[in-house]
């Protein structure tokens, strides 16, 4: 592993082929690594056919770079896939202006995944119950032979957990939950091969019929959390002090954790720099969505995922915990190229790693998007950069694509009429 630096100062304003160039000397990544990354080469037709039904082609997402990320003491170059303008270059920034202060301080929990298994038609739930906590060990060691490299690794089945739920529309019936190690997989596979094989010895043991067994994506048994300090004197900018953005940042997250139509645009905000991460890394997005706002709602309320406060110093304080079941084996990260590219660039190591960078992206790009709310209102930033967009959909090439977004963004008018032109006015 080659350690290096993610503070890339003015990466923005180099071409295309400068910014491949730069990463490639930067980093120890192979050249089919950086063909992958730039997109000289990438998944094929025939590799797709491999991955989904009825495959016809392959679609792209641009990808970028999120610069100056600094995770428990190490420099992390990021890749993200997204095609929404201004979140790569938000994240960056916030992280910037996180690194003085030590950068993200990062923590995971076990890999352990949920596999359900549903009961019903039980005679005696209590007996029933009784009966899977006194086999439960037996339980558990009859599925560890299933996937053996995971029991290898250190994982495996680690408890039983039943419950009753008594309130259904359908009545009364017993869930059991099994808690199983997938270390650095994601664990899909693992588990619902595991619930399955369980069943019949559950029907038996408890008279009752098992219907469902399939893993739950509400991993909150396989958290992720990040934390940062933001100096006061760094969120300055313009006309605004520190102090005014530090308490306007608080007061928007006040709002988001008070009321459920504020928090659903917050945490997708959140998950703006989350699920880019997760995409680039050949990971399943759907289920890091799912579990996260799961989580927000855990309580019986929809509500914040992050936390914003001020330390005894003043500064800004942010913190963000959920639920996040990635792999770094198996899946499409051993298929796709730049699933595989990305993760070498980061140069994780284990799932939690990648887990734990994922959510550090979801603090920072919450940050941004609170900071520009809280002060100057969201679009400034995000149509300036939306402005290219336009340009293009105009019919814009070369140079006339920055000069019309130029004028399209001081004119606060970006609409494709009036690229159009400007367009026509500049042949």
């Amino acid at each position: 592993m080659n350690p290096y630096s993610s503070r890339l100062s003015g990466f923005y304003k180099h071409s295309l082929a400068e910014r491949i160039a730069i990463l490639a000397d930067l980093t120890d990544l192979d050249s089919d690594s950086i063909n992958a990354l730039s997109g000289a080469a990438g998944l094929t037709t025939a590799q797709a056919d491999h991955m989904i039904e009825n495959v016809i082609g392959v679609h792209s997402l641009p990808l970028g770079i999120a610069a100056n990320f600094q995770i428990n003491g190490r420099d992390v170059l990021i890749p993200m896939a997204l095609e929404e303008p201004s979140v790569v270059a938000s994240a960056s920034f916030m992280a910037k202006l996180a690194r003085n202060s030590g950068g993200f301080v990062c923590s995971s929990t076990e890999p352990e995944m949920i596999g359900q298994l549903q009961i019903l038609d039980v005679p005696d739930p209590a007996a029933a119950i009784a009966a899977l906590h006194a086999n439960t060990n037996a339980l558990l060691q009859s599925v560890d032979h299933l996937h053996p490299s995971i029991k290898k690794r250190g994982g495996g089945a680690r408890a039983l957990e039943v419950r009753e739920i008594t309130d259904s529309p359908i009545g009364p019936f017993l869930v059991a939950h099994l808690i199983y190690d997938t270390r650095d997989a994601m664990g899909a596979n693992a588990v619902n091969t595991a619930v399955e094989y369980l069943a019949p010895e559950i029907e038996r043991l408890t008279g009752g019929r098992v219907h469902l067994r399939i893993l739950s994506n509400l991993t909150d048994r396989r958290m992720s959390k990040a934390r940062a300090v933001w100096p006061t004197s760094a969120l300055a900018f313009g006309e605004f002090t520190g102090e005014d953005v530090r308490d306007g940042i608080i007061e928007a997250w006040a709002f988001a954790a008070a009321d459920p139509y504020r928090a659903a645009t917050h945490n997708k905000g959140i998950m703006n720099g989350i699920d880019p991460v997760v995409i680039a890394t050949g990971n399943d997005w759907r289920a890091a969505e799912a579990g996260a706002h799961a989580y927000a709602a855990r309580d019986g309320r929809y509500t914040s995922m992050s936390t914003w406060s001020k330390d005894a110093a003043g500064n800004l304080v942010g913190e963000l915990e959920l639920p996040m079941a990635l792999g770094i084996v198996g899946g499409a990260t051993k298929v796709h190229p730049v699933a595989q590219a990305a993760l070498k660039l980061m140069q994780v190591q284990t799932a939690n790693e990648l887990a734990e960078i994922v959510v550090a992206v979801g603090l920072a790009q919450n940050l941004a998007a609170l900071r520009a709310l809280a002060t100057e209102g969201i679009q400034r930033g995000h149509m300036t950069l939306h402005a290219r967009q336009v340009a293009v959909a105009a019919g814009a090439t070369g140079a006339q694509i920055e000069k019309i977004a130029a004028q399209l963004a001081a004119e606060k008018n970006v609409r494709v009429a009036r690229a159009q032109e400007l367009l026509a006015s500049f042949n």
